[in-house]
């Protein structure tokens, strides 16, 4: 008889995983040389005598990451499976020995979605002209610089703000926030959430600089507390041409009810911008990623075998004015104005109504694909039409 081989020896490893986090179960659940104890909870759940004997935690944003939460366990790492951590005291868990990881660009593409399908909404509502707009983007990281080269593609003038990077690079191509606040149509933020320091962004658009601000709309998909929501909502009472797009809120998941119910609020969303599927499957995967290179492990799990197969080409008709064509296309592909239509309907809600409509629709939030997943075609269209239709991101077939 042939000698059975060898056991391989596996070593024990609890994993407290926050039970929003997608496909978690088939991420997290087995690991290469490893014994797993994975306990998939509701953030509410993930508390400090839960993860008394945890080695991993893996949460998303609901879940503050500090001392009081962290002290006393056996917690050696913690991912976060979204972009931003300002819920991490990462000086803490430095301090500590606590390795941590974010999901850091994961999301970039779906985040740019959304800010090219509001821009398509934006021009079929006659609230911009996407060719005669200035565009001036505060903050040029991931998701500001490829929106930047977009914008540049598709006809709008675009005005770069980032201190950080003009330190770093010089100030060519880079202009303070000041005269992108004078010279701007419109503008859109995409900075980190940072409290103090040189480059603090909370409350980066403040009272004055508002009342600065000589164009006629301002879309935050950043983070909440980067706008001062109150001298928002007062600066759109000014104008009647002015409006807002908000994806991100102070005080979330209870943001100002009077702001949400403004006529000037041009489209409302509950923090969804990073939603698409194939973006929440990024936000696993890059943390998954993370864990396996502190474990010195390879990863095997592969996410692209959890999604659904692309969907079958889809059929969009070709109109005189492009613009209505193109909006037609990312109509198709996401229904920005089914989001914007369930968060304004919660303006009339308590406060405890408005705070867990805000959280459920994040929670369950309907399927979105990535556009790359979901083929187009423009029958007899001309090659303007499929220059946009390329610069935007659209999969044309």
């Amino acid at each position: 008889m042939n000698a059975s081989p060898p056991a391989v020896e596996t070593k024990p490893l609890t994993i407290v995983a926050d039970a929003h986090i997608w496909g978690a179960a088939s991420a997290f659940s087995a690991l290469p040389g490893y014994d797993v104890d994975l306990r998939i909870l509701e953030h509410q759940q993930i508390t400090r005598s839960a993860l008394t004997d945890a080695d991993i935690l893996l949460t998303r944003s609901s879940t503050k990451v500090h001392a009081e939460l962290l002290a006393g366990t056996a917690v050696c790492f913690a991912g976060t499976a979204t972009i931003g951590d300002d819920h991490y005291d990462k000086p803490w868990l430095e301090e500590n020995g606590i390795a941590w990881a974010n999901a850091a660009g994961s999301s970039t593409g779906s985040v740019i979605e959304y800010m090219l399908k509001t821009l398509l909404a934006l021009h079929q509502r006659h609230l911009i002209s996407i060719p005669a707009t200035t565009i001036g983007i505060i903050g040029a990281g991931r998701i500001g610089s490829a929106l930047a080269g977009i914008c540049s593609k598709i006809g709008m003038q675009v005005l770069i703000n980032d201190p950080p990077r003009a330190r770093l690079e010089g100030s060519r191509g880079f202009l303070s926030l000041d005269e992108v606040l004078e010279k701007a149509d419109i503008i859109s933020l995409h900075t980190p959430l940072i409290r103090e320091g040189v480059d603090q962004t909370t409350h980066l658009l403040n009272a004055g600089r508002i009342r600065a601000f000589q164009g006629v709309g301002i879309i935050n998909a950043a983070r909440g507390s980067c706008v001062d929501n109150q001298a928002l909502r007062t600066w759109l009472s000014g104008k009647p041409t002015r409006f807002a797009v908000l994806d991100c809120w102070e005080h979330e998941p209870c943001p100002d009810r009077e702001l949400l119910s403004h006529p000037g609020m041009a489209f409302a969303t509950p923090h969804i911008a990073g939603h698409s599927l194939d973006g929440k499957a990024a936000n696993t995967r890059f943390i998954y990623i993370a864990l396996c290179q502190y474990l010195g492990i390879e990863p095997v799990w592969e996410m692209q075998d959890q999604l659904p197969p692309d969907s079958i080409p889809h059929t969009i008709p070709v109109s005189a004015d492009p613009w209505q064509s193109l909006h037609a296309a990312a109509y198709h592909l996401y229904p920005l104005h089914e989001d914007d239509a369930s968060m304004k309907s919660w303006a009339g809600l308590s406060e405890t109504g408005l705070r867990h409509a805000f959280s459920s629709y994040r929670r369950h939030y309907p399927i979105r694909r990535s556009w790359q997943h979901c083929p187009l075609r423009f029958p007899d269209s001309d090659a303007a039409l499929l220059h946009l239709a390329a610069a935007i991101g659209f999969k044309v077939v």
